[in-house]
């Protein structure tokens, strides 16, 4: 069995910093990509970046600039460093793991989510 377990998230004014950690566990035996993506209320979930096992990132348009995604593979860690945080930035961010299992399965999986507000 494999989590995430995601932390830093917060209430931050406009214009502040946050960081989100995500750290997987259990039968892992490699980890793919690893991804942010956010769900405001009534909204869909919207992915914000991702990172892929060799360090390949991709952001969505709005977060270039301003959101840098990196990853630690010793520790089955991705990170989200944000800043210039908009009220717009208000949102659950959910953690995202490409998973190979050690038995051999290879499963998509969430973290919980954390909350982000931004206050302006």
């Amino acid at each position: 069995q494999v989590q995430l377990v995601e932390s830093g998230g917060g209430l931050v004014q406009a214009g502040g910093s946050l960081r989100l950690s995500c750290a997987a566990s259990g039968s892992i035996s490699s980890i793919n990509a690893m991804g942010w993506y956010r769900q405001a209320p009534g909204k869909q979930r919207d992915l914000v970046a991702r990172v892929t096992s060799d360090g390949s990132t991709y952001y969505a348009e709005s977060m270039k600039g301003r959101f840098t995604i990196s990853r630690d593979n010793a520790k089955n860690t991705v990170y989200l460093q944000m800043n210039s945080l908009k009220p717009e930035d208000t949102a659950v961010y959910y953690c995202n793991a490409d998973i190979y299992e050690v038995r051999g399965f290879r499963y998509n999986y969430w973290g919980q989510g954390t909350q982000v507000t931004v206050s302006s």
